[in-house]
C-alpha cells in the first residue's frame, strides 16, 4: 500500500473465503478498496453500508481515511470481512469503542462456512437418486 503512513492501525478481517487487510489513518473519511474507490468497487448500496457501519456506530466515519485489500469469496463476503477488519482497527485506536461495537455484533467473527462434501453422496447433504430396481 503505498499511501498509507507509518502510523497507520493495522486489522485483519474474514468472512466465509473472504480476507481483508485493512490500514487506518487518520483523515477525511476516504475508503479505498483494492485501489479502487469504494463506490466503483461495490455496486450495491447495503454493501457499502455494512461496512462503514462501525464507523458510523462510534462517529468516525469523518477521522479516518480507509484504505483495504481484500481477496476471495464474493462481494457480500468481502463486505463484512472488511466490517469486521474496521472493527477490530477501531479497538486498537480506542478500546472504549467496544462495548458500543459489541453490542451492535461487529466484533464477533461470523463463524458460518460452507459444509464439506461427504463421500459417497452427491454434496454436503444431497444424496444420489434411490432407486430400487
Amino acid at each position: 500500500m503505498a499511501n498509507v503512513e507509518r502510523n497507520a492501525v493495522y486489522a485483519t478481517g474474514r468472512r466465509k473465503e473472504a480476507v481483508a487487510r485493512v490500514w487506518m489513518q487518520p483523515g477525511s473519511g476516504k475508503v479505498t478498496i483494492n485501489h479502487r474507490d469504494i463506490d466503483n468497487y461495490f455496486g450495491r448500496a447495503t454493501s457499502k453500508m455494512v461496512l462503514r457501519q462501525p464507523l458510523e456506530l462510534t462517529a468516525q466515519a469523518a477521522n479516518f481515511d480507509v484504505y483495504v485489500n481484500v481477496a476471495g469469496g464474493g462481494l457480500s463476503g468481502q463486505a463484512d470481512a472488511i466490517r469486521l477488519g474496521i472493527t477490530r482497527a477501531l479497538l486498537k485506536v480506542n478500546a472504549g469503542y467496544r462495548s458500543s461495537l459489541k453490542s451492535a455484533g461487529y466484533v464477533t467473527r461470523d463463524p458460518r462456512c460452507k459444509e464439506r462434501k461427504k463421500y459417497g453422496q452427491r454434496g454436503a447433504r444431497a444424496r444420489f437418486q434411490f432407486s430400487k430396481r
